[in-house]
């Protein structure tokens, strides 16, 4: 392992570990151990590439995601349970910044979870098709917003 990168590679796998485990001390050093085995294969599938991740912004977007979640949820069993709510469903398609890579997968779970979206794949422009329970809702906006988080969280310039 070598520097920085390695050392939040290692944390993030660490932080993992504790979500699958939970904060049992006595299991502490095989989460370690299971840590930096994960940490040196991720080094030797996914080498270091010119992006710096910033660690502060990559756990304000952690925590962002899980908040995402919570709130995507919640909008989706409102509209379903309230026939009141208007349901205006339809496709929306955002022209992505990323090219393929990890990363853009990633953007791509961040973008399920934005509230009543489903990225369902790209058009015949490359622009990813996503589906919405409301298209008036300002989706390229939110996926904009998020995709640029994401770049900057990697260390990346939008």
């Amino acid at each position: 392992m070598s520097g920085p990168p390695a050392a939040v590679r290692l944390v993030v796998f660490l932080c993992i570990w504790f979500v699958l485990y939970g904060p049992d001390l006595a299991a502490l050093p095989v989460g370690l151990g299971a840590a930096a085995a994960a940490t040196w294969t991720s080094l030797q599938l996914l080498p270091l590439r010119s992006f710096h991740p910033r660690l502060g912004s990559l756990i304000v977007l952690a925590f962002r995601f899980v908040w995402q979640s919570v709130i995507a949820g919640i909008d989706v069993a409102r509209r379903a349970l309230e026939p009141r709510l208007p349901l205006r469903p339809g496709f929306v398609t955002y022209p992505i910044r990323m090219l393929p890579s990890p990363i853009r997968s990633t953007l791509l779970s961040i973008a399920s979870l934005l509230p009543g979206t489903l990225p369902t794949g790209l058009d015949e422009t490359g622009a990813l098709v996503v589906h919405c329970l409301d298209t008036e809702q300002p989706v390229v906006a939110q996926m904009a917003a998020e995709e640029t988080r994401l770049i900057h969280a990697l260390g990346g310039k939008v």
